[in-house]
């Protein structure tokens, strides 16, 4: 397992395709998942390596085989971007595509707010409009994450977030207070200073997201692709999905 230091705290990865590649790329996964639950399983490391990028892949903290603090002032918005470029920099690479899964699509998003300049196309995937809806309940997914059993769950999106993180054996206090962590503001008239090429993908049947043309709308210049037949949790396995991804990346995505 390779790690690097972020912060003080240890973070794996994975390194995959040509070392020597011209272009790289930085996968970051969701909330409750892990890089190996989220890209590789899902076939995007072999798919990354065949079309010839050097391609990386963090355990974000508090999630898979990275550290685990339980204080939610570990996983602000900004720390968690900040784990990204620490990778870049650990690796030697100036400048890589961005490709962030839900919670990681804020992290990719943030990350773009903060240093733009050191990422080349911006994909956020499993995030749309609804990024710009207050909480629906603020503090309802740590407690999810906190109780003693997921049958005492009513919603059924948070419950199956708990069964998710209870089938990959995480740290469910871990992500209590990630979940808590602070968020830097996303809204339609911050959004207006990523400039970068981006892509917005999210399922059409995603109701966590909701379409992803009323996120791109936010951001100049950004495409959005809908997945047909998709939800939140089925779009990142989608063969459209990376296929839309990589005709972005070669300038073939109108």
């Amino acid at each position: 397992m390779a790690q690097f230091i972020s912060d003080g705290l240890s973070l794996a990865y994975d390194e995959f395709g040509p070392a020597d590649a011209r272009k790289a790329i930085v996968l970051v996964h969701g909330f409750s998942a892990n890089r190996y639950e989220n890209w590789k399983r899902m076939g995007w490391y072999d798919a990354i390596a065949a079309k010839g990028l050097r391609g990386f892949a963090l355990d974000n903290r508090g999630h898979g085989e990275s550290a685990k603090p339980h204080d939610p002032t570990s996983y602000s918005r900004e720390a968690m971007a900040r784990d990204v470029f620490a990778l870049l920099d650990h690796a030697g690479v100036e400048r890589a595509h961005l490709l962030g899964f839900s919670m990681g699509a804020h992290i990719a998003l943030t990350a773009a707010l903060l240093d733009g300049g050191r990422i080349d196309h911006l994909v956020v995937a499993g995030v749309g409009a609804k990024i710009f809806d207050p909480p629906r309940d603020e503090g309802a997914m740590a407690e999810a994450m906190e109780a003693e059993s997921p049958d005492s769950i009513a919603d059924p999106m948070l419950k199956s977030f708990r069964h998710f993180a209870d089938e990959q054996k995480e740290d469910r206090l871990a992500l209590a207070a990630c979940s808590r962590g602070a968020r830097l503001p996303l809204t339609r008239d911050s959004l207006m200073a990523v400039r970068r090429p981006t892509l917005v993908v999210a399922g059409a049947r995603d109701q966590l997201a909701g379409l992803p043309q009323g996120l791109a709308e936010a951001v100049p210049g950004a495409k959005a692709v809908t997945l047909p037949g998709c939800d939140h949790f089925s779009c990142i396995g989608h063969p459209l999905f990376k296929a839309s991804v990589f005709d972005f990346f070669d300038g073939w995505l109108e």
